[in-house]
């Protein structure tokens, strides 16, 4: 349906809107105080009326007097916030964020790593920390996690590993928002934010509530993968978030007994996408055994192989993050 059409629905519930199409997504933007029932029978008739496309209904306060700026979460003491970012799940996201926040933290940079993947934190096992809980010393705010340099603060500290979280967008960017504000971060230069996955209603609050100066889109090389990382390529662009680059995670296969070489799930595909979106690419991660090992017993391969080949291709992109972001 065309935008106009959706308008007129949407007048049948509600004469105070916002309508915004985001990639394969409609978000109506509600004041908190209409009537709920309405905006779920709203819900129910725009996705009849739209097959294949999701239904955002987000209600939010009356406006204040403050300025856009002034509603961001605050985070005064961190210069740079990057989103790692992918349109799907099992893309190696979580593993490149760990790595790139260390080989960051290589280059004399003060960095961080908030684990934003609410539903599936991998900070604390990735960084050695499972099981442990956080701890505050004013009862007020937490005392980030430290490891290879790194502070860093995930929900997985907080809850079982085998915990299903069944919360709601707005509880859990309410969980969010509680994280990543009340820890006491220190001075950063960088803070990597491990994205959840996908482009919903977290991915576009948290798009709309941080000062990020930029966002890394990880993929893997065949088409299923970057389809959906063109999705989120767009919603950040569409959020004016700057976009940092493309990787290509699981790029290729060396074998250790025989050195061939396997592009197991092609190859260049990302760099392709991304000199047709007119984005850089930022480098190729190879798909390789020591990577996986060293990420599930907390030794991330940066720093526990940081002369390995796989290590350096961290490093390099890592470089030019850097570079574009001034340093």
């Amino acid at each position: 349906m065309s935008a106009k059409e959706n308008e007129e629905i949407i007048l049948k519930y509600f004469s105070t809107y916002s309508l915004k199409e985001i990639a394969d997504r409609l978000i109506v933007t509600l004041s908190d105080k209409e009537n709920e029932q309405k905006a779920e029978q709203l819900k129910e008739e725009l996705s009849k009326r739209n097959p294949g496309k999701k239904i955002n209904i987000i209600c939010v306060s009356e406006k204040s007097d403050t300025s856009p700026e002034e509603q961001k979460w605050n985070l005064p003491r961190v210069k740079h916030i990057i989103a790692i970012a992918s349109g799907k799940g099992g893309v190696g996201k979580s593993t490149t964020a760990v790595n790139l926040a260390l080989a960051l933290a290589n280059l004399n940079l003060k960095v961080a790593i908030f684990d934003a993947d609410i539903y599936g934190p991998s900070l604390p096992t990735m960084l050695g920390y499972k099981d442990i809980p956080p701890t505050s010393e004013d009862g007020k705010t937490f005392i980030p996690f430290r490891e290879c340099a790194v502070a860093s603060m995930s929900i997985g500290s907080m809850i079982k590993e085998d915990t299903s979280l069944i919360w709601r967008g707005a509880k859990a960017c309410g969980a969010i928002q509680q994280m990543l504000t009340q820890t006491n971060w220190g001075d950063i230069d960088i803070m990597v934010m491990d994205m959840p996955p996908g482009t919903g209603d977290i991915q576009i609050t948290l798009s709309q509530k941080i000062n990020f100066s930029g966002a890394v889109i990880v993929s893997t090389p065949q088409d299923i993968a970057l389809i959906d990382a063109v999705k989120g390529l767009n919603m950040f662009k569409k959020m004016d978030i700057p976009i940092l680059g493309i990787i290509e995670n699981m790029s290729y296969y060396i074998c250790e007994k025989c050195g061939h070489r396997a592009d197991i799930f092609g190859h260049a595909g990302a760099k392709e996408t991304a000199e047709k979106y007119n984005v850089d690419f930022l480098g190729e991660i190879p798909l390789h055994y020591d990577i996986r090992v060293n990420s599930d017993c907390g030794t991330p391969i940066v720093q526990s192989a940081p002369d390995s080949a796989y290590a350096k291709s961290y490093v390099s992109i890592a470089e030019k993050i850097a570079k574009k972001l001034g340093f």
